[in-house]
C-alpha cells in the first residue's frame, strides 16, 4: 500500500479532529455569551466548513487501505461521506457568503428563506449532513479489524453512530431550545474522538506495514 495514503489519512484525520474541536469550542463560547453576532456565526460555520474536506479524505483513505473482502463497507462509507459533504457545504457557503453579508447590510428580509433557523430549509440540510456523517461512521465499522488498536477505533465510531439519533431528535423536534441543544452535546465528544482515533490508526498501520 502506498505510504502516501497513510499520510493523507493521518493528516486529514488530524485536521478534521482539530476543526471539529474548534467548532465545539466556538459553540460553547457562543452559548456562554462570550461570542456575539456576527463573529459567532462566522466562526461556527467556518470551523464546520473546515471539517468537510479533511473528513472526506480521511474516509477515502480508509477505503484505499481496506482489504478487498471488506471494501463494500468502506465504499459505502465514502458514498455517505460525500452526501454529508454536499449538504453541509451547500449550507455553510450560503450562510457565510450570502446570509451573513446580507444581514450586515440590513437586507435580512431579502434572504429570510436562506437563513439557517430551526426547521428551515438549510436547517434540514445541516441535519441531513450530520445524520450522514453518523451513518458514515456506522457503516465503516465492518471495514475495521476487531483486534488491537482497531478495536478501539470501532468503539469510537460506534459511539458517534449511537449519538446520531440524539442529533436527529434535536434537529427535528417540533420545538427547539438551547436546553434541547444540550441533548446533542455528546456529539462534541464522540465525533472529534472518532476522527482522531481513525487518524491514529493510519499512523499505527503505516508503521506496521513499513517496518
Amino acid at each position: 500500500m502506498n505510504q502516501k495514503i497513510y499520510k493523507i489519512g493521518f493528516w486529514s484525520g488530524l485536521t478534521a479532529f482539530a476543526s471539529a474541536l474548534a467548532y465545539v469550542i466556538v459553540q460553547l463560547l457562543q452559548l456562554a455569551g462570550i461570542l456575539h453576532y456576527p463573529e459567532d456565526e462566522v466562526l461556527i460555520y467556518g470551523t464546520s466548513l473546515c471539517i468537510v474536506i479533511p473528513f472526506l479524505l480521511e474516509i477515502l483513505a480508509l477505503h484505499y487501505i481496506t482489504p478487498d473482502e471488506k471494501k463494500f463497507w468502506s465504499h459505502a462509507a465514502v458514498i455517505f461521506s460525500v452526501i454529508y459533504s454536499i449538504f453541509v457545504t451547500a449550507n455553510y457557503v450560503v450562510q457565510l457568503s450570502t446570509v451573513i453579508p446580507a444581514k450586515l447590510r440590513g437586507a435580512s428580509t431579502d434572504i429570510h428563506l436562506l437563513e439557517q433557523t430551526p426547521h428551515s430549509l438549510f436547517w434540514d440540510f445541516d441535519a441531513i449532513g450530520y445524520i450522514f456523517m453518523g451513518l458514515t461512521m456506522l457503516i465503516a465499522i465492518p471495514a475495521i479489524e476487531k483486534q488491537g488498536f482497531q478495536k478501539w477505533v470501532r468503539i469510537s465510531l460506534l459511539a458517534n453512530a449511537v449519538v446520531t439519533p440524539l442529533i436527529s431528535f434535536v434537529y427535528f423536534s417540533p420545538t427547539y431550545s438551547e436546553n434541547l441543544l444540550a441533548l446533542g452535546f455528546p456529539w462534541g465528544i464522540t465525533a472529534p474522538l472518532a476522527m482522531l482515533m481513525l487518524a491514529i490508526m493510519f499512523k499505527k498501520n503505516s508503521k506496521t506495514n513499513y517496518t
